[in-house]
C-alpha cells in the first residue's frame, strides 16, 4: 500500500532517520555561510575610508556654492522703482471693484444720522405726524442738530438713530437766524457714534461734497455733488427772513433733507441743509441747495469754533 507524500514544513530537511542530533550543535551542511548584509551606517564608514569618494563629495559641494554665488553676482536682486509701484497700484484700482469716495463718505457720517419725527394733536387730542426731517448727533450724549423749521410747530419729536433704536426729544437750543435747532434725546444708545466737524474755512467751489438725509421721508438717502459757492443768501417762500452766508452746492436734496448734514469725501460735517431753491411752489429740487456752515451750527450748540 502505497503512502501519500509527505510535505516538511521546514525551510530545510531534518534528520535522517536514525541519526542523533545532539542539542547546541549545528547540522553539518555543504552549503556556504550566508552572510548578512550590511546596514546604512556600515556602508558610510565603508565610504568615509575611500579617499576619492570623500574628496568627490567635497568636489561636488564646492561646485554647486559656486554656481549659486555666481548666479546671485551675474543676476542681482532687481529693485522696485516707483514706476512699478504705480503699476501694481493702477492693476489693483483696476481689477478690485472698490467703493467710490462718495459711499466711503456716506460709510462714514451714516451712524451719526438721525430721522427727525414731528407730531402734533388732531382734534381729539391724538398724536398726528406733522413732518420728518433729518439731524446729525455732534455729541455722544445725544446732542443733535436740525432745522428749526422741522421741529418749530411741533408738539412732541421723535428721533430714530441709525440703529433703528427711539426716542424722545426736546428743544435745548434755538438759533432762529440760521434756521437751527439744538436737540437732547432722552434715551441713547450704547453705541451712539458722533459725526466730526470740519471747518469751512479751506472749501472753495468744485469740491465734492455729499448730503445725507430722509427726502420725502425715504432713507437715510445719499446723494453727491459740489460746492457751488460760498456766502449765498436764501429766503424760502414759507421763511419769515433771509439767511446769509450760507454753503450754495448742487447735490440732490428735497422736503425731508432738511436739517442734515452736508459732508465732504472725508466724511466730516461742514454744513446742515436748510433748503432749496424752486421758482415755483412744487418744491422739487432743480439743482441749487443751501446749507448753514457748520461754524454757526456748531455754535447754536454752544460748542467753541475752530
Amino acid at each position: 500500500m502505497r503512502r501519500p507524500v509527505l510535505y516538511s514544513q521546514s525551510p530545510r530537511g531534518g534528520p535522517a532517520a536514525g541519526e542523533t542530533v545532539v542539542p547546541g550543535e549545528a547540522a553539518a551542511t555543504d552549503a556556504p555561510e550566508v552572510l548578512p548584509k550590511p546596514g546604512w551606517r556600515q556602508r558610510l564608514a565603508r565610504a568615509a575610508v575611500n579617499p576619492r569618494l570623500t574628496w568627490g563629495c567635497m568636489a561636488l559641494l564646492l561646485g554647486a556654492l559656486l554656481w549659486v554665488l555666481w548666479q546671485q553676482t551675474a543676476h542681482p536682486p532687481r529693485v522696485l522703482t516707483q514706476k512699478d509701484i504705480d503699476a501694481a497700484v493702477l492693476r489693483s484700482v483696476t481689477t478690485q471693484n472698490l467703493p467710490s469716495r462718495a459711499a466711503r463718505a456716506a460709510e462714514k457720517i451714516r451712524p451719526a444720522v438721525v430721522r427727525v419725527v414731528s407730531y402734533g394733536k388732531d382734534k381729539k387730542g391724538a398724536d398726528i405726524e406733522q413732518g420728518v426731517g433729518t439731524g446729525v448727533v455732534i455729541q455722544d450724549k445725544g446732542v443733535i442738530l436740525t432745522n428749526l423749521h422741522v421741529v418749530q410747530a411741533a408738539q412732541s419729536i421723535l428721533v430714530v438713530f441709525a440703529d433703528g433704536s427711539e426716542s424722545v426729544a426736546h428743544i435745548a437750543g434755538l438759533q432762529p437766524q440760521h434756521d437751527l435747532a439744538v436737540l437732547q434725546a432722552q434715551t441713547i444708545p450704547d453705541d451712539l457714534h458722533a459725526a466730526t466737524l470740519r471747518t469751512t474755512a479751506d472749501l472753495v467751489p468744485g469740491d465734492e461734497v455729499v448730503a445725507i438725509g430722509f427726502p420725502f421721508g425715504i432713507g437715510p438717502s445719499t446723494s453727491a455733488g459740489v460746492i457751488s459757492g460760498l456766502g449765498r443768501s436764501f429766503k424760502s417762500h414759507e421763511g419769515a427772513q433771509e439767511i446769509p452766508n450760507l454753503i450754495q452746492f448742487d447735490a440732490a436734496a428735497n422736503p425731508g433733507n432738511s436739517g442734515g448734514p452736508l459732508v465732504t469725501m472725508d466724511g466730516e460735517v461742514v454744513g446742515v441743509v436748510t433748503g432749496i431753491l424752486n421758482p415755483t411752489r412744487a418744491r422739487t429740487f432743480l439743482g441749487i441747495g443751501f446749507a448753514v456752515p457748520i461754524e454757526s451750527a456748531a455754535s447754536a450748540a454752544g460748542l467753541p469754533p475752530f
